[in-house]
């Protein structure tokens, strides 16, 4: 059997033809990407495995370095695509609208719509750690973003693989801001209706990182509670009881 050795690791051809078939379904509409990808270049392909491989298969060559790296291709990225389709918007504006898209949650989305998890590595550890399941698939969709960058230093053809989820993201969450800000726009009501700000108290009701019901939250206005939820940190419990609560908010104008 042939092997590509590069770097001390080993791809096997089961391993090469899983890369290369996952790396076509992605379907970048780029010349020179599809041009690298079929040459099967030792190096592009080495850096692909690596962003495809979890630290529990292999603590050396793994996704986190490009994990590091694509966070900083995706939000130039993002920033770049912002800039080109919303010219007009305000930089506040940009900025909400660029965490949305950069976002833990978002990476998570894309990963699962590409079916990244197939073609990640792992060891026994994570592959029976479901609550870590999400989690990994996010930094591997980012050190996937980051391998791409690498292929021609430049975010061309990042762009253009991104922009068609982008596209119909951005103007989802402008046409309904408050369902993913929620807290800002919790603050905003609050503030307009003459009250105090919200107050968030957490509550660690599980110690097994990643349990989505690891913490509690619950909401107090002016002294009363108003809404509660659950979440697998601080941030995401926050969140969840920010986004019942302001739903249930504009419901109520709407009636």
């Amino acid at each position: 059997m042939k092997h590509l050795i590069y770097m001390d690791t080993l791809i096997d051809d089961k391993r090469l033809e899983q890369i290369i078939k996952f790396l076509n379904s992605l379907d970048i509409n780029s010349k020179r990407f599809i041009k690298i990808i079929n040459q099967k270049d030792k190096l592009i392909l080495h850096t692909f495995n690596e962003a495809l491989t979890h630290s529990s298969a292999n603590n050396i060559v793994n996704y986190e370095k490009l994990e590091f790296f694509g966070d900083a291709v995706l939000r130039l990225s993002a920033s770049d695509f912002i800039e080109r389709t919303y010219k007009s918007m305000s930089v506040g504006s940009r900025s909400e609208l660029r965490s949305q898209i950069v976002s833990d949650e978002w990476l998570t989305e894309l990963g699962k719509k590409i079916f990244i998890e197939k073609v990640i590595i792992k060891g026994p550890k994570a592959m029976g750690d479901e609550n870590s399941k999400d989690t990994i698939i996010a930094e591997t969709s980012e050190a996937l973003i980051g391998a791409i960058y690498k292929c021609f230093n430049s975010i061309n053809e990042v762009n253009i693989w991104l922009d068609n989820f982008w596209k119909k993201d951005a103007e989802l969450y402008l046409q309904a801001p408050h369902k993913y800000n929620a807290k800002s726009a919790l603050q905003e009501w609050c503030q307009s209706q003459g009250f105090d700000l919200p107050i968030y108290k957490i509550y660690e009701v599980s110690k097994n990182h990643g349990d989505p019901k690891r913490f509690s939250c619950e909401i107090y206005i002016n002294g009363s509670k108003k809404a509660f939820s659950f979440g697998h940190s601080h941030k995401k419990a926050e969140k969840n009881a920010a986004s019942i609560l302001i739903q249930k908010i504009f419901q109520k104008k709407k009636n």
